[in-house]
């Protein structure tokens, strides 16, 4: 068994995890994550904030010291929409390589990869549609992980909607948005999300557009989706066992969205069970999480916390073994001095 440490930064949280795996397998895996806000105002300008890059710097140091500390003997670092979108990406891998780190931005497709690989453990042998909702993207990956291991990926796609974007395009004019807005990211959302799930057959089991391959349940992670059900629930204070794996019918997630439509950002920060820094966005991830569910044709969807970082982490081990790695991809793994 070896402790490694991944470390994972989106557009709007950075996030650690620290692992202990063995043979393709999580033992053991510690998460931190502080919102870092990296992608603020990156779908305007295409570049990156030196004061966003700034906190992220901080932050990702103090995670390396906390690796360190926890034993970790190796580290990886990945960089997901925001770093994809932006000009000046390089000034930020050149701050943290300083660090000890081989930070790599990685395109949607693998990032949709490592989170199925990171899901699919809690729902072998069933074929799954997995949604990475995140701050400037959302990655869907459907396909199955056999009771036996075998990994089947069928289908994975990365789409530009994600938290930030959407309120960063529609909903950050005024203080409470407008009935247009709403229906502005909605059809935003809409239009991003129809063509690629009619391309990958993401249609729900059941329903009248599902094929023969058709995903059974719809299984979401991402800090909207954990932070709605943590609402739903009134978690005060928030308690992962609680929303691993919990349910939220598409009928209360447009609840909560109109809840969150109803509020100020000062608002939506005081409510039990939503982080006080997620609050600008929170009704943005809403909107996204709705149109997917509605595109899809999913009346039901479960919320995972078994997300990227987990795939991540078995990546990560394979590539410092020499074994295969189960999607193809490996992440560049530094000791930790």
């Amino acid at each position: 068994m070896v402790r490694l440490a991944c470390i994972d930064i989106g557009t709007v949280t950075a996030r650690l995890a620290v692992a202990d795996v063995e043979a393709g397998q999580v033992v053991r895996l510690a998460k931190h994550s502080e919102i870092c806000n990296l992608g603020e105002g990156v779908d305007a300008t295409g570049r990156l904030k030196q004061e966003a890059m700034e906190r992220v710097f901080a932050c990702v140091r103090g995670y390396v010291a906390s690796a360190r500390d926890a034993g970790a003997v190796a580290a990886c670092c990945t960089l997901t929409s925001a770093a994809r979108d932006a000009e000046n990406s390089r000034e930020l891998g050149a701050a943290l390589d300083s660090l000890g780190l081989d930070p790599l931005i990685i395109p949607g497709e693998v990032e949709g990869a490592l989170t199925f690989l990171g899901v699919a453990r809690d729902f072998r042998g069933h074929r799954i549609l997995v949604a990475d909702n995140g701050g400037g993207s959302t990655e869907l990956a459907c396909g199955t992980l056999g009771i036996d291991g075998t990994f089947d990926l069928g289908f994975v796609c990365s789409v530009d909607v994600g938290c930030r974007r959407v309120t960063e395009k529609f909903l950050s004019g005024t203080p409470l948005p407008s009935a247009e807005d709403l229906a502005a990211a909605h059809a935003f959302a809409a239009q991003m999300f129809a063509p690629v799930v009619d391309e990958g057959g993401l249609f729900a089991a059941g329903s009248g557009r599902a094929g023969q391959a058709a995903p059974e349940a719809l299984v979401v992670c991402g800090g909207t989706v954990t932070s709605l059900v943590a609402i739903d629930k009134g978690l005060e204070p928030y308690d992962s066992s609680q929303v691993h794996l919990a349910t939220l019918s598409r009928a209360r997630v447009d609840e909560l969205e109109a809840l969150l439509a109803g509020l100020t950002v000062e608002e939506r920060a005081a409510l039990p069970g939503l982080q006080a820094k997620r609050a600008p966005v929170m009704l943005g991830g809403a909107v996204a999480v709705s149109e997917l569910m509605a595109q899809t044709g999913f009346e039901r969807l479960q919320a995972s916390e078994s997300d990227l970082l987990f795939g991540l982490a078995i990546a990560a081990e394979t590539a410092l073994s020499g074994a295969q790695s189960p999607v193809g991809w490996r992440p560049s793994m530094r000791p930790l001095r």
